[in-house]
């Protein structure tokens, strides 16, 4: 299942209608906990079709205004209420403490699953059922068989589509090659052919804008029309920074895929390494799990192979005067797909990459290969 996301542009009538069906939405996602929370004191154990069926009478005789909301909407928020009830199971087996679901709180409730139904796209525009047409900016084609639309409202105010789309994996031609990735904080990545790409900081970089953003935010009056555009204009810079951190880890992971048959890469337990509170904001900028993330779900799609390694060994006994990220590479590569350690001696020179290359889509062959056309 892939998923593209395009930027909505509803009209204020729409806008306005669409936050409505957000709210009764929130409501009705309440109201069912509510009645599970309550159940649940009296022993009794209710089932999702259980909860299903109460939509019915809560719509003919609690609250009618859940009419205005299309229904198979309504049926997620059921769908997404027992979603949330299966992950804290799961929280639960795996010894995590956990408390109750939380009651959704005043705009909280922030999306609209269409699930088969009740949208359509015609001349440039997205018709929801019971909402009408919003103008969305369609920047790509979208390939294979669409199963929902997700209408998504962003701490930021803008608003967006996400369609659910399924389609037949494309495996990419053969190369011959593998490689093997180290991952660090200096370096975002060094790879076993002598890349070494910068770590763009993008937390980093937009620190001190961030930090200015939230003095003004909290200088304002909470609930007054200066605190919302301060709030608004905070979002807006954390959505930026989200945006260019996914564009650059997307385009770095294209660019691996795309150029090896097989990529070995450490399985590092990241949770952990950031409970070091000197190193904690660093690694949680390099965001070397969702790097990971995207290496894998593009190379099962090509069929690749992402093969994780132990890490335990591979930074350490390293001879002096040479690269030591670059013989870490060699040594994840030789441990994950068996290949020959490359030797010091044998190690050609490094080739430095800097990140804005690699988000102009311009990460360079060492082999003066044709470059990649697509980074998808």
């Amino acid at each position: 299942m892939l998923s593209y996301r395009f930027r909505l542009y509803p009209s204020k009538t729409a806008e306005r209608t669409l936050n409505r069906h957000m709210e009764l939405c929130r409501w009705l996602y309440n109201r069912l906990l509510s009645e599970l929370n309550m159940a649940k004191e009296k022993g009794i154990k209710l089932r999702r079709t259980d909860t299903q069926a109460l939509i019915v009478d809560l719509k003919k005789y609690e609250k009618p205004e859940l009419g205005e909301v299309y229904s198979k909407v309504l049926q997620m928020v059921n769908h997404q209420l027992w979603s949330n009830i299966r992950a804290l199971a799961r929280l639960k087996r795996n010894d995590h403490r956990i408390g109750r679901l939380r009651f959704k709180g005043a705009g909280w409730f922030k999306t609209l699953n269409y699930n088969q139904s009740g949208f359509a796209l015609e001349n440039g525009r997205l018709v929801l059922s019971k909402v009408g047409e919003i103008p969305i900016k369609l920047h790509r084609k979208i390939k294979g068989e669409v199963k929902g639309v997700i209408v998504k409202r962003e701490r930021s105010g803008r608003w967006f589509a996400i369609f659910q789309v399924e389609d037949e994996p494309k495996p990419l031609p053969k190369t011959g090659k593998t490689v093997g990735i180290d991952v660090g904080i200096r370096h975002f990545l060094t790879d076993s052919e002598g890349r070494k790409v910068e770590n763009p900081r993008f937390y980093e970089r937009t620190l001190e804008r961030m930090r200015r953003r939230q003095k003004d935010l909290s200088r304002k009056k909470k609930g007054s029309k200066n605190g919302e555009r301060a709030r608004v204009r905070l979002a807006k810079a954390y959505e930026k920074l989200v945006n260019q951190r996914n564009d650059f880890l997307h385009k770095l992971s294209r660019f691996h895929v795309n150029n090896y048959d097989a990529i070995a890469v450490e399985d590092l337990n990241i949770a952990g390494m950031a409970k070091n509170h000197c190193l904690a904001q660093k690694i949680l900028d390099a965001s070397w799990g969702k790097f990971f993330y995207y290496l894998s779900y593009k190379a099962e799609r090509a069929g690749r192979r992402v093969v994780e390694v132990d890490p335990r060994g591979t930074s350490q006994n390293l001879p002096e005067g040479f690269d030591r990220d670059h013989i870490a590479a060699c040594r994840i590569l030789s441990l994950g797909l068996g290949r020959p350690e490359v030797t010091p001696v044998e190690m050609g020179p490094l080739l430095c990459v800097p990140a804005s290359a690699v988000v102009a889509g311009q990460t360079p062959s060492l082999k003066q290969e044709a470059p990649c056309e697509s980074w998808g």
